[in-house]
């Protein structure tokens, strides 16, 4: 495990397992037995074999409940908080998550307390709720500074890194880019000092995926496309689609969409039902800059469908703005449609605190307003994109929000 050799690790957890049944059952192979298992979920983790997460979990949690051990249940149902989440099932995620944090006050257990408030956080995220998600984050970024930033405290990777990560790209959807490259890099820099493959996929992909959605192409590429090579190189299935989909989000937004296509689909096939809408709608984006809008049209209806069914609000409200940008480029134009998704999209945005889909949606509304001859209503969307844009240092969709102002006044 250490060395990120998950399958043989699994192999041998396997052997364990074997052994231990040759054994008396007593307390003490018991909890060897659950233990066995806990730690063999954190290499299938790695794999991305999530049914066999679940199975051990249920095994593990049975055996707990059978001697009553309350530190134990803790982190079983920590782990089946992750689990749940990465199946898109946030309600019995945040429950999880909510009891193992009970069950690890009840016994003190400081390590499966911050792992439940890293699990909630991103629970949190998924759904969109970035006020939530961003608290619990910063209770786990604050508890893990000095020595602790090297504790795994039973996960997979170092949560000092993974919980910068995800508190960066909470940082980045509400547009507070300088704290989330900040908190990016310094979760970087701790997994470069613990040289831990897992960690150092998460700080790459995180902070790529920063630098994406303020739209610095060059550095989100060099970034998303090291983590990917790592990826590959350990073989952690499990961020593989992350990782491709952001690198192929960024191809797509460089004009390299034939690059961009191959990754996209890969992200959109692959992975846990968790994101499956925002992978869907990267692809679809990327059909629509390839000119392909029948097709485009038909994945941004799946993924507005999706992220409505799993209640991802956050992926409901990027969906919908890019339903926006499809009936905009239509041929004839899908006016009144557009104009629909965008105010959708602009009003979820708002009520999440999404600053950085807030400027999208403004220039796709003014840019439409100015097609469709209302210039004031055009000059006050495209007005308020650029500040934003500005505020948030957001010069790649800067210029040409600008260029569509000034056609608005010179007519």
């Amino acid at each position: 495990m250490e060395r990120s050799g998950y399958r043989e690790a699994v192999a041998c957890f396997e052997q364990a397992l074997v052994t231990l049944r040759r054994l008396p059952e007593r307390r003490d192979t018991i909890e060897q037995a659950i233990d066995l298992r806990l730690d063999m979920r954190n290499a299938l983790l790695a794999l991305g074999d999530f049914k066999a997460i679940f199975d051990l979990l249920c095994e593990a949690e049975t055996l707990a409940e059978a001697i009553d051990d309350h530190r134990r249940l803790g982190r079983v149902s920590l782990y089946m908080t992750e689990y749940f989440r990465m199946e898109g099932d946030y309600d019995r995620a945040v429950a999880s998550g909510q009891h193992a944090l009970t069950l690890a006050e009840s016994v003190s257990d400081f390590g499966t307390q911050v792992v439940a408030n890293f699990y909630l956080g991103i629970a949190y995220y998924s759904l969109g709720d970035l006020r939530r998600a961003m608290e619990v984050l910063r209770k786990v970024v604050t508890a893990l500074t000095g020595d602790l930033t090297r504790e795994h405290f039973g996960m997979t990777g170092f949560p000092s890194v993974l919980s910068r990560t995800w508190l960066a790209g909470c940082l980045a959807e509400v547009g507070a880019f300088r704290e989330a490259i900040a908190y990016g890099e310094e979760g970087l820099r701790i997994a470069e000092a613990v040289d831990d493959p897992f960690s150092l996929v998460n700080a790459y992909t995180g902070i790529g995926w920063v630098s994406l959605r303020q739209g610095v192409l060059s550095q989100a590429i060099s970034l998303l496309a090291r983590g990917l090579a790592l990826c590959q190189t350990w073989d952690i299935q499990s961020w593989l689609h992350t990782a491709a989909g952001g690198l192929g989000h960024a191809y797509a937004l460089s004009g390299r969409v034939a690059e961009a296509l191959p990754l996209l689909e890969q992200a959109a096939s692959m992975g846990s039902r968790s994101g499956h809408a925002i992978y869907t709608a990267r692809l679809s984006e990327a059909y629509l800059l390839a000119g392909q809008i029948d097709k485009a049209s038909t994945l941004a209806e799946q993924a507005l469908a999706l992220a409505r069914e799993r209640k991802e609000r956050g992926y409901q409200a990027w969906a919908l703005r890019l339903c926006g940008e499809i009936a905009s480029q239509s041929d004839p134009p899908e006016i009144e449609s557009a104009e629909a998704y965008y105010q959708q999209a602009l009003a979820l945005a708002e009520e999440l605190g999404m600053r950085l889909l807030q400027a999208h949606c403004h220039h796709g509304l003014g840019t439409l307003y100015r097609q469709t001859g209302r210039d004031t209503l055009a000059r006050t969307a495209l007005s308020t994109a650029i500040e934003l844009y500005r505020v948030m240092d957001m010069t790649f969709w800067l210029p040409a929000a600008e260029a569509a102002l000034a056609q608005v006044e010179r007519s």
